[in-house]
């Protein structure tokens, strides 16, 4: 994994190097030569801010009171504070702007074009009308700043970047007055973990940002640290159990970097980040066709449509640019400021192609109009259908639901069941039903070899269960046609204990239907006697008097799609009419019995 991320900076990163990174800055201060306060200007697309590259990166800022040079948030280059800010903390960020402030003007007796800036930094009244414009823009103190002074960006300068680089060389470089305990760079010298070549090991990697919001630390987590005795082993010291090379640790970090800004999507409590070997065209990204197409007229089209042509062409030999390619995948996460690496997928660009094709086919559905297929759920409606509400989603579920999906494997049985459980709750609420949630049930049955199992109504399904979840979903539309909204109708009353003991449920609301066909018009009456005398002569010696878990998901299935039927057919027939409606695009079945009453035990 370390070696891919490695070789994704060496490919797509070329600015990467230790002592800069790429930050997210959110305004850009305008100054003129002569040290004057012009304009704050918002950058990006005024929320995030824009990513810039090659920003100056401080070292050892664990060990206090220091900042980061020439690009620094807010609160330590304005001091600029939150409302009831601590006086602690105002405090030592007096002291990071003190620091901040001394190193520009150290930076000026080289570099000439810093010395407006530094001037500016003096200036109270230049600063107060700066942190003015801040607040008047409703700046946050953690908004990162950059500077330009008559129109110049100062970071761009390469006057600026060598000093830079010479100053940090120069900080860095082993001191017997620091001791070699606080160096960052290891005075002994080792195998680099990740490259293989010798070098002095870094004692403190670069960290991770972009994971505050899957338990991450907004100031940036580690990935490779060894903060407690515990971790460590053979007398070493921090990260020389682990050793690499500064420039090792500065690629790998750069490019996680990049991909969680960039190239990755927020799947419940993680985030997925993904790249390919080769850039390839928006068109052709399938980790963002599974993740969910955002633009609505993609969406109508249909994200599996999109991922089977893909894969037609790759196997017919029409896209042999992609053939070759191949995908990478991080499900991440953070804990107590440290990366958590929840899964590493990896394999060839076709493969994943068959992958995302297969996870929309089998989780294909009936909307619950009856009239269509649902819309092909985002992975993330998927993980929301098993959970009432998506911050309840353990982050292990959705990494596993994007594993399932990347690598075509079954779909465990206790993720079919919980998605069943909100089903049912759901129906008892009389909330609308997720067709994510039964595309789930469905491709549970798919993936373990049911091929009756299709995305509408299949009338010749072999299990009684399937019949008996249709069963009920016929009796409670007459029970709807006969009485009207009745408050806490069949489903509400009867659906848990229904589909757990049919036998001993569906029987007596089977008796209980001449009294609600009585209440309907004679045609609409047949219609119904119909429809109920067909399933019934689905279920052989009888409905089965208890179900297990698999024989409640397919009762489940039944009832939906079932209804889903019942909702297409009923469109544009008058209600009483006798000609009899087609239930459902998948059948034909034109079956005529006769309406049995009586006990079906």
């Amino acid at each position: 994994m370390l070696n891919e991320l490695v070789e994704y900076t060496k490919k797509h990163l070329a600015d990467a190097e230790p002592g800069f990174t790429t930050r997210t800055v959110r305004w850009s201060v305008e100054i003129a030569a002569d040290g004057r306060f012009l304009n704050l200007v918002p950058l990006g697309d005024g929320k995030r801010g824009e990513q810039l590259t090659r920003c100056p990166d401080m070292h050892r800022m664990n060990a206090g009171g220091k900042a980061h040079f020439l690009i620094e948030s807010a609160q330590s280059a304005a001091l600029l504070f939150k409302k009831g800010e601590d006086e602690k903390r105002m405090q030592s960020t007096a002291q990071r702007h003190a620091y901040f402030v001394a190193m520009l003007a150290d930076a000026a007796t080289t570099v000439m074009d810093l010395m407006p800036l530094v001037g500016f930094l003096r200036d109270d009244t230049r600063m107060d009308a700066l942190r003015a414009a801040l607040e008047g823009h409703k700046a946050k103190p953690t908004d990162w700043l950059t500077w330009r002074i008559a129109g110049q960006e100062l970071r761009q300068l390469t006057e600026v970047q060598q000093w830079w680089q010479a100053w940090r060389t120069a900080d860095q470089a082993p001191s017997a007055s620091r001791g070699s305990e606080q160096d960052e760079l290891s005075a002994d010298t080792m195998v680099c973990f990740l490259t293989g070549v010798a070098g002095r090991p870094l004692a403190t990697h670069p960290k991770i940002t972009g994971l505050s919001g899957v338990g991450g630390l907004s100031m940036g987590d580690v990935l490779v640290g060894f903060d407690k005795s515990a971790f460590t082993s053979y007398g070493l010291d921090k990260s020389a159990n682990a050793a690499m090379t500064e420039e090792a640790a500065q690629q790998y970090s750069a490019a996680l970097n990049d991909l969680i800004a960039n190239h990755s999507y927020r799947l419940a409590n993680t985030l997925v980040a993904y790249w390919y070997r080769d850039r390839i065209l928006p068109d052709d990204d399938l980790m963002a066709l599974l993740m969910g197409i955002e633009d609505e007229e993609q969406a109508e089209a249909q994200a599996s449509s999109a991922a089977r042509k893909l894969l037609d062409a790759l196997r017919s030999g029409k896209r042999g640019d992609l053939g070759n390619n191949r995908f990478f995948a991080l499900t991440l996460s953070g804990a107590a400021g440290r990366v958590m690496i929840r899964d590493w997928i990896t394999g060839n660009f076709d493969d994943l192609a068959a992958a995302v094709t297969a996870w929309f086919d089998d989780l294909a559905i009936v909307a619950p109009t009856g009239n269509s297929l649902a819309h092909d759920p985002k992975l993330l409606g998927v993980c929301a259908a098993l959970v009432r509400e998506l911050k309840d989603l353990p982050p292990p579920i959705a990494t596993t639901l994007w594993r399932l999906a990347l690598k075509q494997l079954p779909i465990p049985q206790a993720l079919m069941v919980q998605a069943l459980a909100r089903f049912r709750v759901g129906l008892i609420k009389d909330e609308p039903v997720r067709s994510a949630r039964m595309g789930l049930i469905k491709a549970y049955f798919v993936r373990k070899g049911d091929t009756y199992m299709t995305a509408y109504l299949n009338p010749d399904h072999p299990e009684p269960a399937y019949h008996c979840g249709r069963l009920l979903a016929v009796l409670a539309n007459l029970q709807r046609a006969a009485l009207g909204d009745v408050g806490a109708g069949v489903v509400q009353r009867y659906y848990a204990a229904a589909s757990q003991t049919p036998g001993l449920i569906l029987g007596r609301l089977i008796a209980n239907a001449r009294n609600h066909l009585g209440k309907l018009e004679s045609g609409l009456a047949w219609w119904y006697e119909e429809r109920v005398s067909d399933v019934m002569s689905r279920l052989g010696d009888g409905a089965p008097r208890i179900l297990d878990l698999e024989g409640q998901g397919l009762f489940a299935l039944g009832y939906y799609q079932q209804l889903a039927a019942l909702r297409a057919s009923r469109k544009g027939k008058p209600e009483g009419t006798k000609t009899k409606p087609v239930e459902s695009a998948d059948t034909n079945h034109t079956e005529n019995t006769t309406f049995v009453q009586g006990e079906l035990l």
